[in-house]
């Protein structure tokens, strides 16, 4: 496999200002010439393996804060835009190539975000226009983006990481007495602020009645639902300066944004106090990922553990880089984040080939799969179905499936990696991202053309597809 050159300009640049020194002094103490400084600044020439060794011994940096992180996350977003029908009309030629969007998200990503943004305006009132609702009788419509992408983009580009409220809850987790279970003491803490905790058999999951300062959970929910619902309400109780500090620096466009960021906080707080950084870290580490020993050793479900393995995140201290999604059976992605190259599509369903589908034919196990992107990256792919019982007979059943990976190169720390033909090229599945942006010319679940390729079409003929995509 050739070897990606890390272009990280905006990053360079960024830590430089961090240490207030020109490009003069900078380039002094890395060694190098002012000229190759100045053409690494700009993405003209990659970081090398002798700069990244000249950051680490002089300044201690982390080179990992080098990955292409955002630019990446960019790029994916930018070309499923650009592979909306509004741009159709501009011939193939004029569509700018991935090169192009790549310099963009290094060297101008505040220019990408801006498109980006316009692109969701356009989307917003391209489906209000479609809405008779909106369209009949709807005076007081807003160009606004939606709350719920608002929020989503807020943790996407936070890498799923907030260091402040991350702390906050490892150092509650850390006041839990001796011998005392979290539960308890949450239970305890909220006593002292005057709100006493019941367990009922209700549908909601947690209720709160201010009048009686009376916190109900759902007896129907399994214990790691109720330990969560309680120190995700312990949250709210307790850490609300620092929850709206967090939120006033996003400075989302409308109070409905907000209000879910404060739910979306207020969940961060709970998973990492139930699953603390530093100690859920080293076990992960010890069990090499095993998502069963980790819930049984923390009491959280499957999928609280592999949601919080994709937040490990923080800096000078960081876990495996994992992506984690969750589909439901139409596809739809409804949790999505990516600490690896891989990104998710922004709009729509998964790659199908993808075995977080399968997930839901094999119920109760796990699923495993090595699998290759059409940029040439390798992973492993853990997938299994979570069913979300309503307690009761009768109840609905909320079907769900997860999937946790990160890149081969990581796969020595994956028990679920053992057995696997990692050095075999015939091993590795073919996914992709989104049928309009993925290059491969001969997939048979293709579902549309992709954006970039020219098609041939034969009426005397027919394959698999309709039409043939030129190579």
């Amino acid at each position: 496999m050739a070897v990606t050159k890390l272009y990280a300009g905006a990053k360079l640049r960024e830590f430089r200002a961090r240490l207030a020194l020109t490009q003069k002094d900078f380039a002094a103490k890395l060694g190098i010439s002012l000229p190759y400084l100045n053409q690494m600044e700009n993405n003209h020439r990659p970081v090398s393996s002798s700069v990244l060794l000249a950051l680490v011994q002089e300044f201690g940096f982390d080179v990992a804060e080098l990955g292409s992180g955002d630019a990446e996350r960019m790029v994916s977003d930018m070309r499923e835009a650009l592979a909306d029908p509004i741009f159709g009309s501009l011939p193939k030629g004029e569509m700018p190539p991935a090169a192009d969007l790549r310099l963009a998200a290094s060297n101008a990503p505040a220019l990408a975000r801006a498109f980006l943004e316009l692109h969701r305006a356009y989307r917003q009132t391209h489906e209000r226009l479609a809405s008779l609702d909106e369209a009949l009788g709807r005076d007081d419509a807003r160009l606004m983006p939606s709350p719920w992408e608002e929020v989503r983009d807020f943790f996407h580009y936070c890498d799923n990481y907030i260091d402040a409220v991350d702390r906050a809850a490892e150092q509650f987790s850390r006041t839990a007495p001796p011998g005392t279970s979290l539960r308890d003491h949450a239970i305890a803490v909220l006593a002292e602020r005057g709100t006493r905790v019941a367990f009922e058999p209700m549908e909601p999951l947690r209720r709160f009645d201010a009048d009686s300062a009376r916190l109900t959970i759902s007896s129907y929910a399994p214990p790691s639902t109720q330990t969560f619902q309680i120190l995700l309400h312990l949250a709210h109780m307790t850490q609300g300066p620092l929850l709206e500090a967090n939120l006033d620096l996003a400075r989302f466009k409308s109070d409905e944004a907000r209000n879910i960021a404060k739910v979306g906080l207020a969940n961060y707080f709970a998973g990492a106090a139930l699953m603390p950084y530093t100690q859920f870290l080293a076990e992960a580490h010890n069990f090499r990922h095993d998502l069963e020993r980790l819930a049984v050793r923390f009491g959280a479900s499957i999928e609280q553990v592999a949601h919080r393995l994709s937040t490990l995140q923080r800096a000078g201290a960081k876990g495996v880089p994992f992506f984690f999604v969750r589909v439901d059976q139409a596809g739809t992605i409804t949790k999505r984040h990516s600490a690896t190259r891989l990104q998710f599509a922004r709009f729509g369903g998964a790659c199908p080939l993808w075995n977080v589908h399968r997930a839901f034919e094999t119920p109760g196990r796990f699923l495993r799969q090595l699998a290759e992107t059409p940029d040439g990256v390798r992973y492993i792919s853990l997938a299994r179905d979570v069913s979300k019982p309503g307690g009761h007979f009768g109840a609905p059943v909320r079907r769900f499936a997860i999937a946790l990976g990160c890149q081969i190169s990581h796969a020595e720390h994956l028990v679920y990696a053992d057995g696997l033909s990692l050095d075999q090229d015939d091993a590795y599945e073919p996914i992709g991202i989104s049928c309009r942006i993925c290059e491969r010319v001969g997939c048979h679940q293709r579902s549309v053309p992709p954006l970039e390729r020219r098609l041939r079409i034969d009426p005397l003929a027919r394959g698999v597809l309709p039409y043939e995509v030129a190579r």
